[in-house]
């Protein structure tokens, strides 16, 4: 039975049609920009693995009053990753509708007259004055029409967040179904080689008990054979296997975030693996327990990835 290479085809995998878009993967990258008349909103969102999950924002100066909130809404979409938010706004290259404060020039030259008599001398010119605080004015921006346009473009950010993960756990989960395929024909070889493999042991436990000098109790000898097949009984590891087997299947096509539950349920696997290759007197056996965890591993790399 040789073992199975499924890294190399990985990249090549497309998402099976029969497995839903639900299972994401917690990797992905999204982007967008939306004018506004106070500037461009840009916004980027990307994520890598993580156990639970971790929002890091960086904000322009406008928006950070919407930290609370933009935590919200990605909460709302996002279960699991190291999440980095980042939203910007770009001041327009040229700056529109500046404005000159009437009445603050009003008041400054009404001072500059009542101060005339003290510096007769003082010239001020009028490019001084617009350096002067208050004397342009750019317009500001509306706080709840800024908010309502960086709200609209995060939820389409996300939009295409999601839709990165649901296409690369689309292909994770192909993996997974190929991977799981191959441990439950495993699994059935093993099951179909078990009554060869007991009749052998049958017949060489005869053979020795036969070679001794002595007769041995028929009865006694049939107990201690059916003892001893008992201890390398492996029916009830196969059916354990065939139903952590069902579980995962049902899991991948449930379509909401299973990474944390399929880890656990790879522990299961593991066990039942490890038994079968301990309870085996057979090399077909040996090797099939060798293969089975050589496919749990592999199982396992790809769950890492899976929200």
């Amino acid at each position: 039975m040789g073992r199975l290479d499924y890294h190399s085809r990985l990249a090549q995998l497309a998402p099976d049609p029969g497995i839903p878009p639900m299972i994401r993967s917690m990797t992905a990258f999204a982007s967008g920009e939306r004018a506004t008349p106070w500037g461009v909103l840009g916004c980027e969102l990307r994520s890598v693995n993580h156990r639970f999950l971790e929002t890091g924002l960086r904000l322009a100066d406008d928006l950070r009053a919407l930290e609370p909130l933009l935590r919200e809404r990605v909460a709302a979409r996002v279960q699991r990753g190291k999440l980095d938010l980042v939203l910007r706004l770009r001041a327009p290259e040229a700056t529109p509708g500046l404005a000159v404060n009437e009445a603050l020039l009003d008041q400054l030259g009404e001072l500059a007259r009542r101060l005339d008599g003290r510096f007769p001398g003082l010239q001020v010119q009028f490019t001084d004055l617009l350096q002067l605080p208050g004397v342009l004015q750019a317009p500001q921006a509306d706080p709840e029409a800024l908010k309502e346009a960086a709200l609209a473009l995060l939820d389409q950010v996300l939009d295409e967040f999601v839709a990165a993960r649901e296409r690369e756990g689309g292909k994770l989960a192909a993996a997974i179904a190929e991977r799981v395929d191959a441990i439950e024909r495993i699994a059935n070889e093993v099951r179909a080689l078990v009554p060869a493999i007991r009749e052998g042991q049958r017949a060489k436990l005869a053979a020795r008990l036969a070679d001794l000098p002595h007769p041995v109790d028929p009865g006694r000898a049939e107990q201690e054979l059916v003892l001893w097949l008992q201890k390398l009984d492996v029916d009830e590891e196969l059916d354990r296997l065939a139903s952590h087997i069902a579980e995962i299947r049902r899991i991948l096509g449930k379509g909401e975030p299973a990474g944390r539950r399929l880890d656990f349920l790879l522990q299961e696997f593991n066990r039942e693996a490890n038994t079968l290759g301990s309870k085996s007197v057979d090399s077909r056996t040996s090797a099939a327990a060798v293969e089975l965890k050589v496919l749990i591993d592999q199982v396992r790399e790809q769950v890492q990835n899976i929200e």
